[in-house]
C-alpha cells in the first residue's frame, strides 16, 4: 500500500474529505447535509474557516457552559496531562476521579453516596437501569425486568437507553422490534406553570398496579423532556411520581443528562420538585464540554443489592472510566460553577431569551415560545426545514441546531446581553425567512 502523505487540507479540501469519509450524527452518509469548518474557539464564540464568526447557541449540544477556552478549565487539563493522561480504574484510582466522586455526592440530592464513571451520557443512563435490574436480582425478585417512563421522553442512542425513548415519536422506531419492551405512559400533560390534576398521574398508576413483580424502576427528566421536544412540565408532576415510586416500591432514576449543572435555572431539574431519586444520572455540562464523561449515582440501599447478586459486583465496566484528564477538568468545571454566581448569569440568560424570543409569537408559523432557565424554544406548526434553516441561522451570525420543529437555543452561562440579541434575533429572523 502506498504511503499516505501528510498534509493540512486547506478549508475546501477539508470539506470534501469530510463529505468523503465523515458520518455526522443524524445525517446521511449519501445525501449529507452541509457542515461549517471551525478553525477557534473562544468564550461564546466559534470561528469558521472563512473568516466569519457565530455567537455559540448551543453550548455544543448542552455542555459547553462555560463558553471555550476558559482558563481555569485550560488549567485543569494542563496540569493533568503534565501527571498521566489515563490508567485504567480496575484495581487503581487516582485524585481527579475520587475528588469528583466527593463532590459530586456532595451536591446532588442525599442520600445519593455512591457514584460510577462511564464515558457518556446514554451509557450512564445504561448504568442506570443495569443498577436497577441487577438491585431486584439482589432482593431476590428477579422477575422485575421491564422500566415504566413517559412518552416524549429521550435517554440516548444505546440500546437500553433507547428502549426507554418515546417508542412512536422518537428517533428510534427503526429499531422497536429489536429493543426491550418497556411500559409507556402519556407525557405528562400539565405544562410547568399549571396545575397538576389527580387524573394526570393514573396512566402511571395504571402500569405500577398492572404489572406487579414487573417494574424494576421508572425513568424521567426532572421537569424538561431534552431531544423529545423541548417540554416542560409541572414539578408537582414529579413530586406525585416520587410518591407513586414509593407506594409501589419500585425505583426512581433521575436523568439528569441535560437537566443537571443549572440549565433549568436549578442545580438539577430534580431541585423545582424537591425529589430525590435512587438513582441519578448526570453528563453533558459535567466537564464542561471539553472531554466526554458521565457518572451515575445511585445510594446506598441500591447498592447493596446490587452486590448482594452472586458474585457481589456490578456487572459493567468502561475502558475508559474515571479517565483522569475528565475527572480533573470536571471537577474543576463544577467548582467553577459554584464559585460564581451561576443562578444569576442563568436568570439573565432566561431573562435574554425572553425579550429576544417574543417576537417570534407574532409569526403565523409559531406555535408556541417558551423559556425555562437557559432554554429557549421555538416552536413551529411544521417540521423545519434543517438545510435552510441552518444557513439562514449562520448567515446571521448565531449557531443553533434545529431539529424537527423546534428552533431553540441552550447558550452558554457566558452569554452577555449582546450575545442573546444576535442568537434571539438570528432565530427569530430565520424562523419568519424560512416559513
Amino acid at each position: 500500500m502506498d504511503a499516505v502523505p501528510l498534509s493540512t487540507p486547506d478549508p475546501g479540501q477539508l470539506v470534501d474529505l469530510d463529505r468523503a469519509h465523515v458520518w455526522h450524527p443524524y445525517a446521511s452518509a449519501v445525501d449529507p447535509l452541509p457542515v461549517y469548518p471551525v478553525v477557534g474557539a473562544q468564550g461564546t464564540r466559534l470561528e469558521l474557516a472563512d473568516g466569519r464568526e457565530l455567537v455559540d447557541g448551543m453550548s455544543s449540544w448542552w455542555a459547553a457552559i462555560h463558553g471555550y477556552r476558559h482558563p481555569v478549565l485550560d488549567r485543569a487539563m494542563h496540569e493533568q496531562v503534565d501527571r498521566f493522561a489515563h490508567v485504567m480504574f480496575g484495581g487503581l484510582t487516582h485524585r481527579p476521579a475520587v475528588e469528583l466522586a466527593d463532590l459530586l455526592v456532595r451536591i446532588t440530592p442525599a442520600p445519593l453516596t455512591r457514584v460510577f464513571f462511564s464515558d457518556s451520557g446514554s451509557v450512564a443512563v445504561e448504568v442506570a437501569l443495569k443498577m436497577a435490574l441487577q438491585y431486584w436480582q439482589g432482593r431476590g425478585e428477579p422477575t422485575r425486568q421491564r422500566v415504566v417512563t413517559v412518552r416524549g421522553g429521550y435517554h440516548g442512542d444505546t440500546a437500553g437507553a433507547m428502549s426507554v425513548c418515546d417508542p412512536v415519536t422518537g428517533m428510534h422506531g427503526l429499531f422497536r422490534d429489536y429493543l426491550p419492551r418497556q411500559l409507556f405512559a402519556d407525557r405528562p400533560r400539565p405544562r410547568y406553570d399549571e396545575e397538576v390534576r389527580d387524573t394526570d398521574l393514573d396512566p402511571v398508576a395504571t402500569l405500577l398496579r398492572d404489572h406487579p413483580g414487573e417494574v424494576a424502576a421508572v425513568i424521567i427528566e426532572p421537569i424538561v423532556q431534552g431531544a423529545g421536544g423541548m417540554r416542560f412540565y409541572a414539578p408537582e408532576y414529579l413530586r406525585r411520581l416520587r410518591a407513586l415510586c414509593d407506594e409501589y416500591g419500585t425505583l426512581l432514576i433521575a436523568d439528569e443528562i441535560a437537566t443537571g449543572f443549572g440549565r433549568t435555572g436549578r442545580l438539577w431539574g430534580s431541585d423545582h420538585a424537591g425529589v430525590v431519586p435512587d438513582i441519578f444520572c448526570v453528563g453533558k455540562a459535567l466537564t464542561g464540554g471539553y472531554l466526554s464523561m458521565a457518572a451515575t449515582l445511585c445510594t446506598d440501599e441500591v447498592a447493596e443489592g446490587i452486590c448482594a447478586t452472586p458474585g457481589g459486583v456490578f456487572m459493567h465496566g468502561p475502558t475508559f472510566m474515571g479517565n483522569p484528564l475528565a475527572a480533573a477538568v470536571a471537577h474543576a468545571s463544577v467548582e467553577l460553577l459554584l464559585s460564581a454566581d451561576w443562578s444569576s448569569r442563568v436568570a439573565a440568560v432566561s431573562a435574554g431569551l425572553t425579550e429576544g424570543l417574543a417576537a417570534a409569537r407574532e409569526l403565523p408559523q409559531v406555535a408556541e415560545v417558551r423559556v425555562l432557565g437557559a432554554i429557549g424554544v421555538i416552536e413551529l406548526r411544521e417540521p423545519v426545514d434543517l438545510r435552510r434553516m441552518q444557513a439562514a441561522i449562520v448567515d446571521r451570525g448565531a449557531w443553533v441546531r434545529p431539529f424537527g420543529r423546534l428552533v431553540y437555543a441552550m447558550p452558554p452561562y457566558v452569554s452577555t446581553a449582546a450575545d442573546l440579541q444576535v442568537v434571539t434575533a438570528a432565530m427569530v429572523g430565520a424562523v419568519a425567512a424560512c416559513g
